[in-house]
This record gives structure tokens, sequence and C-alpha cells, in this order.
């Protein structure tokens, strides 16, 4: 948490950036659990009372506000609060995920106000665009408080029995299939190496393709842990030898997130 300096004498003093912690139920096609199966009645109030936000996408922070305000009043009118979109990330070779120029997103906390920073599911600024506000939240000498709330890597790899001592997340893998397979291998040489978990993610469409690369790739006796549809009632986990998923396939479906985990042994 990073604490404001001194304000000038009769300035109001400067808000403070919250990371408010979203669903992981965006989009699932069921019947949604309630807000506060996933989040703590806390943080739905703390989220009521901010007016400023900074969000990935203004469409689902609408709807995320919506199921908000079903259990607590508003500070304002939903029309009326203030949601502003990240920048896009750079596209294109050298490219980052990460947006630049975030920091006049800032500017409603230099005038006293909070303002909550949602990411499209989970935890903002783990594996996210928003750590970019984040940190120049940080250099701006603004007060950070992150409230408690779902990350899916964090679930998942609990979920999965594999190492929770030493983990990494490597995001998305290769699209290209020889560089995907390169890539898993290399993830793999990494584990068993380090004894490390290596997590990685996908585009739900291309889950089972990444599912299919993963068994192509692995050895035999590579744990291979799979969660789907986390906090949702027909989520699951499971972690299996790579033998195990070949003889004995698992359908993932095409429309739920994804985490996938390895463990090289």
């Amino acid at each position: 948490m990073s604490l404001a300096g001194d304000s000038d004498a009769g300035a109001a003093p400067a808000g403070t950036l919250y990371l408010v912690p979203n669903t992981l139920d965006f989009g699932m096609p069921e019947p949604l659990p309630a807000l506060t199966d996933a989040l703590p009645l806390g943080v739905v109030q703390r989220a009521a009372r901010l007016r400023h936000w900074v969000a990935e996408n203004a469409k689902t922070t609408r709807a995320f506000l919506k199921r908000v305000a079903a259990i607590e009043p508003l500070i304002a009118p939903l029309q009326e609060m203030s949601i502003v979109e990240l920048p896009r990330p750079r596209k294109g070779a050298g490219a980052t995920r990460t947006p630049t120029n975030v920091a006049p997103l800032l500017e409603p906390a230099h005038l006293g106000h909070d303002i909550g920073l949602i990411s499209e599911a989970g935890l903002p600024a783990v594996a996210d665009p928003g750590a970019a506000l984040v940190r120049a939240a940080h250099s701006a000498g603004l007060r950070v408080v992150s409230l408690a709330g779902p990350s899916s890597m964090l679930l998942a790899l609990a979920a999965s029995g594999l190492n929770g001592q030493s983990f990494a997340f490597v995001g998305y893998l290769p699209a290209d299939p020889a560089a995907r397979g390169g890539r898993i291998r290399e993830l793999e040489a990494t584990s068993r190496r380090n004894g490390q978990t290596q997590l990685m993610i996908e585009t739900p469409y291309r889950n089972a393709a990444l599912l299919d690369a993963l068994l192509a790739h692995l050895g035999a006796t590579t744990e291979l842990s799979v969660s789907w549809g986390l906090t949702l009632p027909s989520g699951a986990t499971r972690t299996d030898r790579v033998a195990a998923w070949r003889a004995r396939p698992t359908r993932l479906p095409p429309d739920v997130p994804a985490i996938f985990a390895l463990l090289a042994t």
C-alpha cells in the first residue's frame, strides 16, 4: 500500500485507488450465483460508494454495478457514473499487453475523489493491464488499497494439488503449432529443473486445442491440472498424469474460461 504524501495547505486530501475484484462468471451460459458468493459484502459496499471507475470495458463494468445495486444502493445513478476505459495495449511485433499513458486517468484522485479499478474478471492488476495504473498511482504518491476477492490463477493452483510454494504464470502460449509445442517443452523442462508449477490460460474457444497440444508434447509422467468454470456451480478441476489424461480424455467446455497448470517430476 502506498500512502499519499502531505498535501498543500487547504487542498482537498488526495483520493484512494481501490482495486475492486470482479466475479469470474461474467458471460457464463448459466444462471449466475449471487454476487456475495464470490465477493465479501464489504467489497460490494465499497464498490457502491465509488463514483469514478477505470475499467477494461465500460459495458461489463455497468453490468457489475447493476449487480452491486441489487445488494447495496449506488452513490449515484448508473448513468451518472464516470467509467473510463484503460487504453488498449499496442499490437504487433515488440508490443506488450501493458497500456501506456495511464497517469491522466488518476486525475479524479488528485482532486480528492476515490477511484475504483476493475478488471474484466477476477483481481485487478494480476495478469491484467490495470497494473500500469497501479504503478502510476504509486509514482504519484496516491494511496492504493487492494480489496479481497477471487483470483482465477490462485483458485486453480489451490485446487490443483500441485506445488503452491513455487509457481509461475506464463500467460498465453504461441498460436503457431510448432512454436506452441516448443514452448510447452520449454515450460516442462523449467518445471522439472525447478520443481515449479507452470500456469497458463487460453481463450475459451481454444481450450480444447491447448489441451490437445499439452497432451501431445508433455511427458507421460508430468502432472497436468485443468480448472474451468471457477466459482460456478458447474465448475471443476481435474489433476492427473498426462498418461491418464490420454487414457481417459476430458472434454472442456468451449465457452468457459479455464486455467491450465503443469508440474514435471
